[in-house]
């Protein structure tokens, strides 16, 4: 065991009383003075160890007008200095006159830059950027790379109009955050069109469509219309209802012109949109489910509806609670809902337990019992075929657009009376339907029109 050696004081005798002191006393035995306190240093001249020279004389600040909410400051090159080497500071003029940008506002006002809200159809495209300097032939990889950059066409912010937007979707200039392409998106084929929108109080657009138009083996026309929806409360919505319509739209595309009967092609293309939506949960490196029972547990989903309309049949298959409704021509001829929901009040209604009003009232009227994904119970696809002895159009949509048109009934006094005619206007009107409404959810919507020839017509 050792002991640290006691501390010396440097004093003979006590600072107080004088009385004498050993090398290894703490406290003198007279008085009882603390011997270890730091004395207080001496007074004397400043010794630093590096000379401080003459005091810099700092220039005034600028100016300022009466009445301006500008501050007074000092710029780099109003101030004298020097680095470690005694050289002069660099400086950087500083541009004080800047305009603002078109649209923008001055402090003397509310003191923000008023800027109208993003409209996700106002983006426009910019001029190209200039060509650039040819690069040192010792980089050809680099040259292409910057000609095709410069070839790019820069979009324009939709709010301030004047800054470009970065590749990260934000504005430089303005700084906001520009509309992604999903959030409103619209297509049309011969015979068949769809709009989607992400609604007024969701952040992303969940839903997805795929429409198009083929021919059967003999010639004749054929057109499809997928419409999913993202289950919300899944990860992921918005990849798996694009990966099932992508699926679904491409197996039709090929079954169809091979031959197959739709109703069977339909039900073929659901279950391709299933195993795409099912591949979506697999993640790599975790293989072997026995060690987690519970690894799918809320993997991606999305449901599903569609149509086709191909030599005189109406085809729709389904999973969950997405609709399609039959609306003719005429419409003193009654419309009627093609689909029947996967879901809880659905199953109510079915069982005899409650009336659809009834049913459709309760919070738990939306819980769907089947869906495409990964945890889903069982896959049991939905497909009905039809032929009308009518002209019509088939409305495909999620339920983002029948909450607000929920009856048949409802669903064709919204359709525009020219529908068949103009496919696209009609869906967009039908959009602008559900967003007059409150657009709560994601609204996605495909009109795809079925004419009948009449009997003899075109004969000699």
């Amino acid at each position: 065991m050792s002991q640290k050696p006691k501390p010396s004081h440097g004093f003979a005798v006590c600072p107080d009383c004088a009385e004498p002191l050993e090398s290894g006393d703490r406290f003198c035995g007279a008085c009882g003075h603390d011997l270890t306190a730091v004395p207080a240093a001496a007074a004397g001249p400043d010794r630093p160890t590096v000379a401080i020279g003459t005091p810099v004389a700092w220039p005034d600040a600028p100016p300022r007008e009466p009445g301006s909410l500008s501050t007074m400051t000092q710029h780099p090159g109003d101030l004298p200095g020097t680095d470690s080497g005694g050289r002069d500071l660099p400086t950087m003029p500083v541009r004080t006159d800047e305009p603002l940008p078109p649209g923008g506002n001055t402090t003397a006002g509310s003191g923000d830059f008023e800027l109208p809200p993003p409209d996700p159809r106002t983006a426009v495209r910019a001029a190209p950027a200039p060509a650039q300097a040819p690069a040192p032939a010792a980089a050809p990889a680099a040259a292409a790379a910057a000609s095709a950059a410069s070839a790019t066409t820069a979009v324009v912010c939709v709010a301030c109009r004047a800054g470009r937007v970065d590749t990260d979707g934000y504005c430089e200039n303005c700084g906001h955050a520009q509309p992604r392409e999903r959030d409103h998106m619209e297509r049309e084929f011969a015979g068949v069109a769809a709009v989607s929108d992400r609604g007024l109080r969701h952040h992303r657009n969940e839903d997805a469509f795929a429409v198009s138009a083929t021919t059967l083996p003999d010639g004749s026309p054929a057109t499809v219309a997928i419409v999913c929806d993202g289950v919300s409360s899944a990860t992921r919505p918005d990849e798996a209802s694009a990966a099932a319509a992508e699926a679904a739209g491409a197996s039709l595309l090929a079954a169809l012109p091979r031959g197959t009967h739709p109703q069977q092609a339909m039900h073929e293309a659901i279950v391709a949109a299933a195993e795409a939506v099912n591949s979506l949960a697999e993640e790599p490196g975790q293989d072997g489910a026995e060690h987690d029972p519970h690894r799918h547990r809320n993997a991606p989903a999305c449901t599903i509806v569609g149509s086709v309309v191909a030599d005189g049949l109406l085809v729709v298959g389904w999973v969950g609670d997405s609709r399609a409704y039959w609306v003719p021509d005429d419409r003193a001829t009654a419309p009627v809902r093609l689909t029947e929901d996967d879901s809880w009040a659905a199953q109510m209604v079915a069982a005899g337990l409650m009336s659809e009003a009834e049913a459709y009232a309760d919070e738990r009227a939306h819980a769907i019992t089947g869906w495409l994904g990964a945890d889903s119970y069982e896959l049991e696809p939905h497909t009905a075929a039809f032929k009308p002895d009518r002209s019509g159009v088939v409305v495909v949509c999620t339920d983002g657009l029948w909450n607000y048109a929920e009856g048949a009934d409802d669903m064709a006094r919204v359709v525009p009376a020219d529908a068949a005619d103009r496919p696209l206007h009609g869906a967009q009107v039908l959009v602008g339907h559900a967003l007059d409404g409150g657009g709560h959810d994601n609204i996605t919507v495909a009109l795809v029109p079925f004419t009948v020839t009449p009997q003899g017509a075109g004969s000699a």
